[in-house]
């Protein structure tokens, strides 16, 4: 069913051609102004040209061009990216209103609906699958708006959101292909090529990011892949495995929204307080910190593939380790015991231990 050859030069093709076009999109950014400006917020401290996930959208579009795929769902995903893109590169150059891009946003979810691409049923433990019925346009909306916004949230470091983004899309991409679901490769692969293109230009220091073009792009496709391919497969606990694959940027908005609430603060408001600012904030180094989260999301993507094709006893061990892990984002976000970080704190005295007989 998978032509490998074709997917190895897809990924070429999509890797090739956004590494490439980041060079004039670079140049496009700064002269119409898009650009992004130092603050007390931001760790950067020079002007940074935005609009790079331009050149992940075209890499990705040249590479499913190759690939030709037939879906019934195809047009509807392809319209929705581009106002996506539209949106995107709109609020880099000119910063638009949060409800202005949930706007745009709300339209992209609203083409796949009315393609019929939503989330209709899940599978649950001990009950079986559960049909959503009249819910399954909300849970869809939800679920879509959500990714994206969360992809873009997380989108803080130099970067931070394409390796991230990689890496769950690699988990995916295994899942896809042990599943036979065709789009849902494509779609993996030349994404990953386009991230791998681009995270050239992004990684530490960045010569240029990917702006909400980029991060949205992403978190749609995302969104939209899981859709594809995870929330369709019958498999027990098959509503979980989406939820592993994107831990890292799913807990830290919902991290964020709980101590934004707590602190009786606007949840809309941007502020430093994210994961990845925590972890910079306790002595890390800036590539560090996007090496530490990338380590972090590998691990849940490993856990997710495992996932997928494991026994239920197996899984509740997985389970176990999935709680463990969400105690320790918990702990760099600081809401664990008013700020306290009891494992964190063990495992750098275990570290200092370490080193210390090492030197002796």
């Amino acid at each position: 069913m998978f032509n490998f050859m074709d997917l190895g030069i897809a990924f070429i093709i999509a890797l090739l051609s956004t590494f490439l076009l980041t060079f004039p999109v670079k140049k496009f950014a700064v002269k119409v102004g898009a650009v992004d400006l130092p603050n007390q917020r931001k760790i950067h401290k020079k002007v940074t040209p935005r609009l790079g996930g331009l050149a992940i959208f075209i890499g990705t579009i040249l590479g499913m061009l190759y690939l030709q795929p037939q879906d019934e769902f195809l047009f509807e995903i392809i319209c929705g990216a581009i106002v996506i893109i539209i949106t995107g590169a709109i609020d880099d150059r000119f910063t638009l209103r949060p409800i202005a891009k949930l706007t745009g946003q709300l339209i992209a979810t609203s083409l796949l609906i009315s393609g019929g691409l939503i989330i209709e049923r899940i599978t649950l433990p001990f009950i079986g699958q559960v049909e959503l019925g009249f819910l399954s346009v909300l849970v869809t909306v939800l679920w879509v708006v959500g990714i994206t916004n969360a992809i873009n949230l997380i989108d803080g470091l130099d970067g931070l959101a394409t390796g991230v983004t990689s890496i769950a899309l690699i988990s995916l991409f295994i899942m896809a292909i042990i599943d036979s679901r065709l789009l849902v490769a494509y779609f993996c692969i030349v994404l990953i090529g386009a991230n791998f293109g681009f995270l050239y230009h992004n990684f530490y220091p960045a010569k240029i990011y990917m702006g909400d073009t980029g991060s949205n792009f992403l978190g749609y496709m995302i969104a939209v892949i899981s859709i594809l391919g995870l929330f369709k497969n019958i498999a027990l606990f098959s509503f979980v495995i989406p939820i592993i694959v994107l831990a890292v940027p799913i807990f830290d908005t919902l991290f964020t929204i709980l101590r934004r609430m707590l602190n009786k603060q606007n949840i809309m408001m941007p502020d430093n307080k994210h994961i990845h600012y925590q972890l910079l904030a306790s002595g890390y180094s800036h590539r560090k910190t996007v090496l530490i989260l990338y380590g972090i999301s590998a691990v849940f993507g490993t856990l997710a593939v495992i996932f997928n094709e494991a026994t239920i006893t197996t899984n509740l061990f997985i389970f176990v380790i999935l709680l463990f892990l969400l105690h320790v984002l918990a702990e760099i976000a600081g809401l664990v015991f008013g700020g306290k970080s009891p494992v964190l704190d063990l495992v750098k005295k275990l570290f200092k231990r370490r080193g210390q007989k090492q030197e002796e």
